[in-house]
């Protein structure tokens, strides 16, 4: 268990697929002119409750993809998913970013902006209402949804902590 209940997860354990959320191109001034990196930052999931994110930086584009993979798989959690949604609305914050997260019904799909989008699909929920406010820098919209994710609870623990029956959880 880490912080905020969270279970870490093996890359080994799962099969992931990989979501590149942003490539960008970082010119560093030499004495002979400008020299190119790029940086990739990248979103793995299974679908099904587990999802990760990294950062990869290269001198070549499919370097710093792979690289961002690599990081990603050592980053991986285990967020609460109930009912293809997730079980409660949270606010998510990283450095300027700012996202508002809220279940909802289904049928609906992901409501939420290219960086967040990334992080629900590959977490496998399907029907989410997100807004993103303050930055929409992606490296901290990215940040701010899996802070968001990592204070979800899941109805089951909560009942159990509670010492209350699941139905009594969410009708009150």
């Amino acid at each position: 268990m880490s912080k905020n209940n969270l279970r870490i997860v093996r890359a080994s354990d799962i099969d992931l697929k990989e979501r590149v959320v942003a490539i960008k191109r970082v010119a560093k001034v030499v004495k002979g002119g400008r020299r190119f990196s790029f940086s990739a930052i990248v979103v793995v999931g299974d679908g099904n409750g587990v999802v990760g994110y990294g950062l990869g930086k290269a001198n070549e584009v499919t370097d710093a993809i792979a690289k961002g993979i690599d990081d990603a798989k050592k980053n991986l959690v285990k967020v609460p998913v109930y009912h293809h949604t997730v079980p409660h609305s949270i606010e998510g914050k990283f450095s300027g970013g700012f996202v508002l997260v809220k279940p909802a019904a289904a049928g609906t799909g992901v409501i939420a902006g290219g960086a967040m989008r990334a992080v629900f699909e590959s977490a496998g929920i399907k029907d989410v209402l997100a807004k993103s406010k303050g930055s929409s820098n992606p490296h901290n919209v990215v940040k701010a949804t899996f802070d968001a994710l990592s204070k979800m609870r899941d109805p089951l623990a909560v009942a159990q902590q509670r010492g209350v029956n699941l139905s009594k959880v969410f009708n009150g």
